[in-house]
């Protein structure tokens, strides 16, 4: 039978803060969470629209407790900060969504603290929020890193990282995708070797119609447009591309290390079922190595 939000579990009593949720299937997975009865925090760069998408999630669910927050993945003082102040109030997180992102950026650019934006946005901002928020997490807490069908095609470019030398628009966005994954599946190994019952899972939303064709608001309306278009033909709903994230957060089965994702063909479209992890993806030595340097690049260390 397809899994649908109607099987997702009770989610009264639990909180999920959910990065990048203004649109997309980061506000999908937001909204069902809350239909689901779990509290819910929006982290997101525009407050403004964070703050809209909070009133949308109490309007569609009335009851829902909604908060919003202002988070920069991208800047490491926006992490920093959120983190600090959170831990501060002490409320522990159920379920981490590592949602916010950008694509395809056509020229390269690099943020305050020397990153590549795709990078610092995707992967070394969420690296260190989960690092940061991690005396929060709950025993049973669950850390869904959101990857994407790219990273089969990606490649981690240690000795250019930032991409300084040779940048690319989509194989930077491919760069990122990648780490996610392997971060998700390095942080699994590490929680079993600690025996921690936090579980970190990876999924991925196919091809689904969302406003990353905006290629993080820089390729103008043309290259927007032609964008959209492409990811509505062959794509999905971002609904739809949503319930493979609700099923790595939610679902008693999804263990730790697993990857999920739509089951249509090449992953593009479907239902959430077991997603294929390209073997480059899995190699451990790279594993180690991207979290030491990710330590490093952040200032970030994860008690375990």
């Amino acid at each position: 039978m397809p899994w649908t939000t109607a099987l997702i579990p009770p989610q009264a009593g639990r909180r999920a803060l959910v990065t990048g949720a203004t649109s997309g299937i980061g506000y999908e997975a937001a909204l069902a969470l809350a239909g689901a009865g779990a509290e819910i925090v929006i982290a997101a760069r525009d407050l403004g629209k964070a703050e809209a998408v909070a009133a949308a999630i109490r309007r569609a669910h009335p009851g829902a407790i909604v908060d919003s927050r202002p988070l920069d993945t991208a800047r490491l003082a926006s992490v920093r900060g959120f983190a600090s102040a959170w831990r501060a109030e002490g409320r522990p997180i159920d379920i981490l969504l590592l949602n916010a992102g950008i694509a395809a950026v056509p020229r390269r650019e690099e943020t305050e603290d020397g990153f590549e934006r795709q990078l610092a946005t995707n992967y070394l901002g969420h690296f260190a929020l989960t690092g940061l928020l991690w005396p929060s997490l709950s025993e049973q807490a669950r850390v869904v890193a959101v990857a994407s069908i790219a990273h089969r095609s990606g490649r981690i470019a240690f000795d250019d990282l930032q991409l300084r030398r040779r940048y690319g628009p989509q194989s930077a966005y491919r760069q990122t995708k990648l780490a996610m994954l392997i971060f998700a599946l390095e942080l699994d190994r590490r929680l079993r070797a600690a025996g921690s019952s936090v579980r970190s899972v990876a999924a991925h939303p196919g091809i689904a119609a969302t406003a990353i064709a905006r290629r993080g608001d820089r390729a103008g309306r043309l290259a927007e447009r032609i964008g959209a278009g492409l990811l509505g033909l062959i794509g999905q709903s971002a609904a739809r591309g949503a319930l493979p994230l609700l099923y790595a957060a939610t679902a008693p089965e999804a263990e730790g290390g697993r990857y999920v994702g739509p089951d249509g063909l090449w992953e593009i479209r479907g239902d959430p079922a077991p997603a294929t992890i390209e073997p480059h993806a899995a190699d451990r030595e790279a594993a180690a190595r991207l979290w030491t340097l990710s330590e490093a690049l952040t200032g970030v260390s994860y008690a375990l």
